[in-house]
């Protein structure tokens, strides 16, 4: 569904559209190890002055005319060999390096070089010295398109080639200065150290880089054609300075989510002395409980308007400054508390924020939710004044300035990390409250008997469905920021505890009579030690899905 553009935040404006680049960064074997051939800007370029960058720039008509005159793979698309040509030429334009070989295969040599001219168009200056262009061996390491935020913008893709053989670069003095040779490592120490700057772009594409020893390897990681990554990140603010996200790092969907056309505007910060707005309709409140159970702390959600009042979601622990601040924010007017779940960093503030709400002389908030189970462990019994049901429908409606508005929450029953735990859709704005059962930047604790990982797993489908009927694409969990990327984000999670499923599957093989400590040990071995009591409990709830699954025991 089409997300109300009404419940924006900010006023949004069209981003300035990229235009097509293409970057190479060209790669050698050094004596300590890999290394990448480095320039920096002209101080009075119009795009990032002084930055240290790989040569590149702009895609012309004439790179898309030189197929004819330049060597290709059997598997390198039209689009990926005019992205090679365009690297190779501005490779040569910007510091004089030339990839491009003889017909008996020898490369091109300092005299061939000296003989062409780096102003005038290259293909064809090769093609009368005899020489091809080695668009063949350029391979497409990642594709990065320029920030939405940026005045200039750029859809470039980063390619990777070996440096010729017996080729020194000399830059052109205008455009490009200082070429250097420099290990991934070196280059981000320097930039951490002040002496080196580097944008974002170049930063990840360098950390990506340090992982590899080799040109080979970094080849070979290439060979599948498709870029390993493409990225067009967003940025935030973060103690007051500007930073930016790929679409893997935590905080992206929430940026997408408050600024969906990229402005640079929204505080990234984890705080709990104010409520922070996600739209016009939704605030999260973070409850001062962080801890590696809960992150940076619980969040509770705030949905509605003054027009409607509001529902809040999970308002937390028990802590009466945390519950002062979310009925603040929604100025007194709180129509329902609903709890995601029984346990204790979730459910025991809702008995006091209802009276709260008494005791300002409003009728007394109903808590919804559902009770906890025999199983529930002691700390975390609840019992609801009304118990919901599955698929039921939670409405605000009020008259605003722009007439009629309705805010519906669907009530979604997800048991698994939790007997009674249940998600919350709020269907206008397709927007999935999803409690404990996603979260973000960690997955969370499924601990038996209460908790069950056959029923944890079928709840992911069962959202992921709903995800696809109402195209939703932002999940707000309980602990962490908003992510963006809805359904890859439950892909990706039930993938992750599959995978984890297997490596208890190789432990129980390999130790069959080993105890839960020795299975933790080798299923979990990616995971700190200090975490392995908690993580034990998961490996509970998989041997119990294991057995369960093993012939005779449906």
């Amino acid at each position: 569904m089409t997300p109300r553009t009404s419940q924006y935040l900010h006023a949004q404006h069209m981003p300035v559209a990229p235009r097509a680049a293409a970057t190479v960064l060209l790669l050698r074997d050094g004596a300590a190890g890999l290394e990448v051939l480095m320039t920096r800007r002209s101080q009075q370029a119009s795009f990032v002055p002084g930055a240290f960058v790989f040569p590149g720039g702009a895609i012309d008509a004439q790179d898309a005319q030189a197929h004819a005159l330049a060597a290709r793979r059997p598997t390198q698309a039209d689009a990926q060999l005019t992205d090679a040509i365009a690297a190779i030429r501005e490779s040569f334009e910007e510091l004089g390096v030339l990839l491009a070989r003889h017909g008996d295969g020898r490369w091109a040599t300092q005299h061939d070089i000296a003989q062409i001219d780096r102003h005038a168009p290259l293909a064809a200056q090769c093609q009368a010295r005899g020489l091809t262009l080695a668009a063949d061996g350029v391979f497409t390491l990642a594709r990065w398109i320029t920030d939405r935020d940026l005045p200039r913008r750029f859809d470039v893709p980063f390619l990777v080639a070996r440096m010729p053989p017996g080729q020194t670069p000399v830059a052109d003095e205008a455009e490009q200065f200082e070429p250097l040779w420099i290990r991934p490592q070196d280059a981000l120490q320097r930039h951490a150290g002040g002496d080196f700057f580097i944008i974002f772009p170049t930063i990840r594409t360098l950390e990506y880089l340090q992982r590899h020893a080799s040109v080979d390897a970094v080849l070979a990681a290439c060979a599948g054609e498709a870029p390993l990554w493409t990225s067009c990140p967003r940025a935030g603010l973060l103690a007051g300075r500007e930073v930016r996200y790929m679409e893997s790092d935590p905080p992206y969907g929430e940026l997408a989510l408050v600024s969906p056309d990229g402005q640079l505007v929204h505080p990234l910060d984890w705080q709990s002395d104010r409520p922070v707005e996600l739209r016009r309709n939704l605030q999260r409140l973070t409850a001062p409980n962080p801890g590696v159970m809960t992150g940076p702390g619980t969040n509770s959600y705030l949905v509605g308007d003054p027009a409607t009042g509001y529902i809040a979601i999970d308002p937390g622990p028990a802590d009466m400054e945390h519950l002062q601040r979310l009925w603040r924010a929604a100025g007194g007017d709180i129509r329902t508390i609903v709890c995601t779940h029984s346990h204790p960093d979730h459910s025991p503030g809702a008995a006091p924020l209802q009276q709260l709400c008494v005791q300002a002389g409003r009728a007394a908030p109903p808590i919804l939710g559902l009770p906890s189970l025999p199983t529930a462990r002691a700390h975390s019994q609840f019992t609801p004044d009304r118990a919901v049901a599955d698929g039921e429908l939670l409405t605000l409606t009020g008259q605003g300035l722009g007439g009629s508005v309705t805010h519906t929450l669907q009530v979604v029953y997800t048991p698994g990390h939790a007997a009674n735990h249940l998600c919350l859709l709020l269907q206008e704005d397709g927007l999935l409250f999803s409690g404990d059962h996603i979260l973000n930047g960690s997955t969370t604790v499924i601990d038996p008997p209460d908790g069950n990982m056959a029923d944890y797993l079928d709840s992911l489908d069962r959202l992921d469905a709903l995800c696809q009927q109402w195209g939703v694409e932002f999940i707000l969990p309980a602990h962490g920021h908003v992510l963006g990327d809805a359904r890859g984000a439950i892909a990706h999670l039930k993938a992750h505890r599959l995978a984890r499923e297997a490596k208890v599957i190789a432990a129980m093989q390999k130790r069959p009579d080993g105890t839960l400590e020795q299975w933790v040990e080798l299923a979990y071995d990616d995971v700190p030690p200090r975490l392995w009591p908690v993580a034990q409990r998961s490996l509970i709830a998989h041997v119990e899905r294991i057995r369960m699954l093993e012939p005779g025991n449906d």
